[in-house]
């Protein structure tokens, strides 16, 4: 006997099929995408063909889901796309939610609206896109979810504006750049977890990931998450973002603004003496670190809880790294399902 499709699996399903049907791959109506052979994730794709205006950007995004339901707002890291959640995304929209996943700027399908913009990767700049899309989408309080550079710009929004934020999933914890506190060194290990961050300080860096940004970026991937068996077609799909105009640009601005070897733009002055001053984030929280991650080494939490003022639940994931939301997606959205529950 056939079952139906629940609407929401039937538009996944339906961004799969235009996704496939744009790249000329074979597929079949209905079907699940068929396990990776080497066992990654399996072969779906993220349809980010919408396009709205956000401030400087023309913002790339998928979008998921009932337009009734909670809205979810997933951001991902570098080197990474919205890809990290082509698992995440379809199971929270089967879930009721609405699902939004933009390519930040310099990734994927986000564009400059004037090649006059300056191409700043500071991160109160990221923040601003993300509430500029809010502003555009009409979303007014979603649950912010991210890892990497996503989580920092979830912990901004939800300890700046946290009328804009219901919930929160942070992997890795509080993320906020004191720029005073980066001049300090950090343990060799960590140390070490950074150096594509160094690398990228210097023009020789500059012009490597300009020419390889594809191998650095699977370097990057196998060093970050040790654990993870992803397969080319899963690299791949993820990769093709990588080639935007501005990628290079942002991404060595971004880890030079980070050391205090570039500037910012004046009119964020004020919002980044504010994160200086390590603002405490209220918003119901759940962080999560894998224990497998090369980069950031899994704590228990306590290190940071001072940054927080509302309830927050701390999860260490068993055989994960970096990328949580792509390697553990069940893990992923079982906390965003429940932090969606917590009282401020």
């Amino acid at each position: 006997m056939s079952q139906e499709i629940p609407a929401n699996r039937r538009r996944f399903l339906a961004s799969i099929v235009a996704a496939a049907t744009e790249l000329g791959l074979p597929r079949a109506l209905g079907a699940e995408p068929p396990p990776s052979p080497s066992g990654g994730q399996p072969r779906s794709r993220l349809d980010a063909r919408l396009r709205i205006d956000t401030g400087v950007l023309s913002t790339g995004y998928a979008d998921i889901g009932p337009r009734t339901g909670q809205a979810v707002i997933l951001l991902h890291g570098f080197p990474y796309d919205i890809h990290s959640y082509v698992e995440v995304a379809p199971l929270l929209a089967e879930a009721g939610y609405r699902v939004v996943v933009p390519h930040l700027r310099g990734h994927g399908t986000t564009r400059f609206l004037s090649a006059k913009t300056f191409r700043n990767g500071q991160q109160a700049a990221v923040a601003l896109d993300i509430i500029a899309l809010m502003d555009a989408l009409r979303i007014e309080r979603p649950v912010l979810a991210g890892y990497d550079w996503g989580s920092r710009t979830a912990n901004i929004i939800a300890a700046l504006w946290p009328n804009r934020c219901k919930a929160m999933v942070s992997v890795n914890g509080y993320l906020i750049n004191d720029l005073e506190r980066n001049k300090l060194p950090l343990p060799p290990r960590v140390e070490w977890g950074w150096w594509y961050q160094y690398y990228f300080a210097t023009e020789r860096g500059r012009a490597g990931l300009a020419a390889n940004r594809r191998e650095l970026a699977e370097l990057i991937w196998k060093f970050n998450s040790p654990k993870w068996a992803f397969d080319a077609r899963t690299f791949e799909q993820t990769a093709a973002s990588f080639q935007n105009p501005d990628y290079v640009d942002i991404v060595v601005h971004n880890y030079r603004w980070r050391l205090g070897l570039a500037p910012g733009e004046a009119r964020y002055a004020e919002l980044e003496r504010r994160l200086a001053e390590s603002p405490v984030i209220a918003v119901p929280t759940i962080t999560l670190d894998g224990d497998s991650d090369g980069v950031v080494p899994a704590t228990d939490g306590t290190g940071y809880a001072k940054h927080f003022s509302g309830k927050v639940t701390h999860r260490v994931l068993r055989g994960v790294g970096h990328n949580v939301p792509q390697e553990a997606p069940h893990a992923f959205v079982e906390a965003v399902r429940e932090v969606d529950t917590y009282r401020a």
